[in-house]
């Protein structure tokens, strides 16, 4: 009798423990059907600074140029192939825009960062807008990590941020929706790179000295490899917490300084590059190795069904590197870094599940095309959307957004009603270019320049035919011009932009 009640009340055990693991599973497999999301964010990386070929033919077909031999990123290649990258993802062409563009969804002119943010003073330059926002986002800002907070996510910021000044609110990333932050303040670039300055703390350029990696300080561990092993930390704790996350991994590499990583020093001592060549790659190479053991961490922890990674760059290239006959860093692009070609605006852009598999549920529901070239045209405004209807949070009523769901196009398919056009707005000096606005509208690109010295100048450019801008068109397309011209106006009328100003007159744009 009693051991039958013992074997009973055993058995009832067993039920109870039974009923619990499964309640378990299935709220877990709830949260699950959120996914985590990576936004893995280059300081600095143009279009052409990896192995993997982004530039493409007339057909659409990749074409591999000089620079893809030279750098090396075999974690870049392999998410290529899992996945979708894009030849024309436009971002601003400085930092500090295309980052608010990311978290609020709206392009610079209506935000109102048109420029990089200088920690300690307001760099408005000498004809700038005096109205312009210097100060970067804030508390009271609508940001996409804030939703995904307020949605469930377990939100990691590891890195530059670089949305706010000194004493801001926009400083701290934790004040914008972030649970974590390691490391992100003013400051857009490190003291250094090297454990042993303590990235600026011990040595180097202590006005830019990178914190909270004090753990790290007076070790051989490069700045690369600390963040990286920082957001590994935050993802095991995600995990451990069965919530989803969202991490924004936002590395200082590749930004100046160009401070050699040691860890690849051999496999650029051959090439026949200067010594800040090197470096430059070396950083590349840091960079892609944290993108392969973040990639690996996930998977490590069986969660990469569920994750989707976004790999792109804030701006265009800013590397120290000659090409004989062609336009440095960004070459077979003209330009880079804060200029008003494609060089400037051009970044490397790729979506893919971390561990692609097609029986997956939320695969299913968010098909990402495998080692496809997607042709048409993306921008960083078009993430907020993007990763809303991913992740199932409603966008913010009255908010207007400038960007489009990628969703058809990460797939492999054209949007045919996605915005054909980008519009990049630096009312600012003191860069490669200084005073200009340029619009892209599917095959043409136009380019005016304020008329702070001289009169107002225009460049237009047939980006199918002639996609490296060798051959100005401004005089010989008359009609073409006046018609780029007037929707630029239009679209900087549309979202209040703000103007250079000289001698209190405000230089609006001025039709041909």
């Amino acid at each position: 009798m009693k051991v039958s009640m013992l074997k009973n009340q055993f058995l009832g055990v067993i039920v109870v423990i039974t009923l619990v693991k499964l309640t378990s599973m299935d709220v877990y497999a709830k949260k699950n059907e959120k996914p985590n999301i990576v936004i893995y964010l280059v300081d600095d990386m143009g279009l052409m600074d990896t192995s993997v070929p982004f530039v493409t033919d007339a057909t659409g077909n990749q074409v591999k140029y000089p620079l893809n031999d030279f750098y090396r990123t075999p974690n870049m290649e392999t998410l290529a192939e899992q996945g979708v990258r894009f030849s024309q993802f436009y971002a601003h062409s400085v930092c500090s825009p295309s980052r608010v563009s990311l978290f609020n969804g709206q392009n610079s002119a209506r935000h109102g960062v048109t420029n990089w943010i200088n920690s300690e003073n307001n760099n408005i330059t000498k004809y700038g807008p005096k109205d312009w926002t210097w100060t970067g986002l804030d508390k009271s800002s609508i940001t996409l990590p804030a939703l995904l907070q307020n949605a469930g996510y377990k939100t990691i910021h590891i890195g530059k941020s670089h949305l706010g000044p000194i004493g801001s609110e926009g400083e701290n990333p934790l004040n914008l929706g972030f649970d974590i932050n390691v490391s992100g303040n003013s400051y857009g670039q490190p003291g250094s790179y090297y454990g042993e300055d303590g990235y600026g703390n011990i040595k180097g350029n202590k006005r830019r000295a990178i914190p909270h990696l004090e753990k790290y300080h007076g070790s051989n561990v490069f700045l690369t490899e600390a963040l990286t092993l920082e957001a590994k930390k935050a993802i095991t704790k995600a995990k451990e917490e069965d919530k989803p996350f969202f991490l924004n991994m936002a590395h200082y590499a590749v930004h100046a300084p160009f401070h050699s990583d040691p860890r690849f020093v051999s496999h650029y001592r051959n090439s026949g590059k200067s010594a800040k060549e090197q470096a430059y790659a070396t950083l590349i190479e840091g960079i892609d190795k944290s993108l392969g053991d973040i990639v690996q961490h996930i998977n490590n922890l069986g969660i990469g069904e569920n994750t989707l990674l976004l790999f792109l760059g804030d701006n265009g290239s800013d590397a120290p590197i000659k090409i004989e006959g062609g336009y440095s860093s960004s070459s077979p692009l003209r330009g880079k870094k804060g200029n008003h070609w494609e060089g400037g605006m051009r970044v490397p852009f790729i979506a893919a599940w971390i561990s692609p598999n097609d029986k997956n549920k939320l695969q299913k529901k968010w098909p990402i095309a495998k080692n496809t070239v997607q042709t048409q045209l993306g921008s960083i405004l078009d993430l907020f959307p993007t990763i809303c209807s991913l992740s199932g949070v409603e966008k913010p009523k009255g908010h207007i957004l400038d960007g489009d769901n990628l969703k058809k196009q990460l797939n492999g398919k054209k949007n045919k009603r996605r915005r054909e056009t980008f519009l990049n707005h630096f009312p600012h000096g003191q860069h490669r270019t200084n005073y200009f606005t340029s619009l892209v509208k599917s095959d043409w690109k136009v380019i005016y320049h304020y008329q702070v010295d001289e009169e107002p100048a225009y460049e237009l450019f047939n980006l199918k035919e002639d996609p490296f801008e060798t051959n100005n068109l401004a005089d010989k397309e008359k009609d073409k011009l006046s018609q780029m011209i007037q929707v630029l106006s239009d679209e900087l009328e549309d979202k209040e932009a703000l103007y250079p100003e000289k001698n209190g007159n405000i230089l609006e744009v001025i039709l041909p």
